[in-house]
């Protein structure tokens, strides 16, 4: 899972003093609402890192046929209790295929962290008040689970459950010896 720092994010929204812009120009690594990329995506080059914000009462087929051209899917809690964009994200990578990054923004808390991550999203920009150290913690609360997910889609019954915790340990193993002598 990635972590955003937003004072050194590459992706900046097409704003200006008045609020989004209604024709941005064309940039790499431009964040657009939903709006400002369906008034942009007939004369935008193919190719340029782009990204959508999308509200997470959006019906995230409207993105099907624009997901080949998007290098960012920016998913919005508005809300921690509203979970409407752990489905957007589900959608996004199980049935719809997305390969590029999906982000989770707005209320976004630690704890929920390991949702977030079975779900599809691969980056998230924590609430202000929300510890990275913690986050990074709870991504380490559950050695499984019993249900697929779109880290691994086979249920519990259909692994080998002593070659994944096998598998596990050895990459907490590489994980702990990279951060030696950082300080962890």
């Amino acid at each position: 899972m990635k972590f955003i720092d937003p004072h050194h994010d590459l992706w900046h929204l097409a704003e200006g003093e008045d609020g989004p812009l209604v024709n941005p120009p064309a940039r790499d690594h431009s964040l657009l609402t939903l709006e400002q990329w369906h008034a942009v995506r007939a004369h935008w080059l193919v190719g340029l890192n782009v990204g959508v914000l999308v509200p997470n009462d959006t019906d995230i087929d409207v993105l099907r046929d624009d997901l080949p051209r998007l290098s960012l899917v920016a998913l919005n809690f508005p809300k921690w209790t509203d979970g409407r964009a752990y489905s957007q994200a589900r959608v996004l990578r199980a049935r719809l295929r997305f390969a590029g990054e999906v982000r989770a923004k707005g209320e976004v808390l630690v704890d929920m962290l390991p949702l977030l991550q079975r779900t599809g999203f691969d980056a998230v920009q924590l609430r202000a008040d929300q510890r990275l150290d913690a986050a990074q913690r709870a991504l380490r609360f559950f050695a499984g689970h019993y249900q697929g997910d779109t880290l691994e889609p086979r249920p519990a019954f259909a692994r080998d459950l002593q070659a994944d915790l096998v598998a596990d340990e050895a990459r907490r193993r590489r994980e702990a010896e990279s951060l030696a002598g950082d300080g962890i």
